[in-house]
């Protein structure tokens, strides 16, 4: 499968995750449904990464990408602890789209720190994005 194949699959399961998240976090708080997530990430993952063999890499793992993986599972932490708190708090049609403007973040981020370039289908693309996003919860 191409990454758009993967891309695609993971746009699909974030979508499911917004809406299975705001039924499931109804009487919950926030945290412990982010932690209740978060176990059933860690299960699925090594049941994938044992599965698929991948376990074996542990051992060859550059310090450097150790430390990059810790600081984007944090980021991943506190990312989900907001996003459960915001379903709390507003609507999942109202919550997503401003989620989702991590995508034109991202891009600029991989600009600045990754040196990717940025052409002007991208730069109105992301923008129109972003507007889109922003007009969702005027």
């Amino acid at each position: 499968m191409s990454w758009l194949g993967f891309a695609s699959i993971a746009a699909l399961a974030a979508a499911a995750t917004a809406i299975l998240a705001k039924i499931g976090i109804e009487g919950v708080p926030s945290t412990l449904a982010t932690a209740i997530r978060c176990v059933v990430v860690t299960i699925f993952a090594w049941a994938m990464a044992l599965g698929l063999g991948q376990h074996h890499a542990i051992g060859s793992l550059s310090r450097r990408s150790l430390v990059f993986l810790t600081l984007s599972g944090l980021a991943t932490g506190v990312s989900w602890l907001a996003y459960f708190r915001a379903l709390q708090m507003a609507p999942a049609s109202w919550v997503a789209p401003i989620d989702k403007l991590s995508l034109p973040l991202t891009i600029v981020f991989a600009s600045v720190f990754l040196h990717e370039t940025i052409s002007w289908r991208t730069a109105a693309g992301v923008s129109l994005m972003a507007i889109g996003a922003m007009l969702t919860r005027t």
